[in-house]
């Protein structure tokens, strides 16, 4: 119903239509924790029912996350981390004026492992890790639980190759060496030729 809605072109409808709704969703704040009940899961995200405010005229719930809002780490569906009549708390990120919703913020509740991960770790420390997906520009590399890294095509091996497959496959065991920690990005580089020197 929400994807139909969408490509019909047009939205749910405006002040005059939903005045209770809209006065409520214009009286929300960047930040604001905002609590309420998981009240459907679907493969785009999850809709939470909210203890304050108005019910929603088509949705399950006023309050939206999106899979990517959902948590810190990657995750392939909302039904990894949220449960029906799960209770939830979540920064309120914007009013969406499009579906009439709050769109929520779950992992700002949480804290961020990567910040954590680059404050105990340095430029140039080595790292043992495992290979998990390959793309011509390169490989990436699971070095905790929840944090990978990009090794770029040419960081590969010192040897020039056309691809990431002629050196290392997915769930190989490797060494790596980092090269950047970017947190305002949240991205880690990472480079094996460069450990690959060091024992020649």
């Amino acid at each position: 119903m929400r994807s139909s809605m969408c490509k019909a072109g047009s939205t749910i409808g405006g002040p005059s239509e939903n005045p209770e709704l809209w006065t409520f969703l214009e009286s929300l704040h960047y930040g604001e924790t905002l609590s309420g009940t998981v009240a459907a899961i679907e493969r785009f995200g999850v809709f939470v029912a909210l203890d304050d405010g108005p019910d929603h005229m088509v949705f399950p719930g006023v309050g939206f996350i999106t899979i990517p809002e959902l948590s810190w780490r990657r995750i392939e569906s909302a039904f990894d981390l949220a449960q029906l009549g799960q209770r939830v708390s979540a920064e309120f990120l914007q009013f969406d004026t499009w579906n009439l919703e709050a769109r929520l913020f779950l992992r700002a509740m949480q804290p961020d492992p990567f910040q954590a991960f680059a404050d105990r770790t340095a430029v140039g420390q080595k790292l043992h890790g495992r290979v998990t997906k390959l793309f011509p520009f390169g490989a990436f590399v699971q070095v905790t639980d929840r944090i990978e890294g990009l090794v770029h095509l040419r960081e590969l091996t010192s040897t020039l190759v056309e691809s990431p497959s002629d050196v290392v496959q997915a769930g190989d065991e490797v060494t790596v060496v980092v090269t950047e920690t970017d947190r305002e990005r949240r991205r880690l580089v990472l480079s094996r030729r460069q450990r690959s020197s060091d024992h020649r």
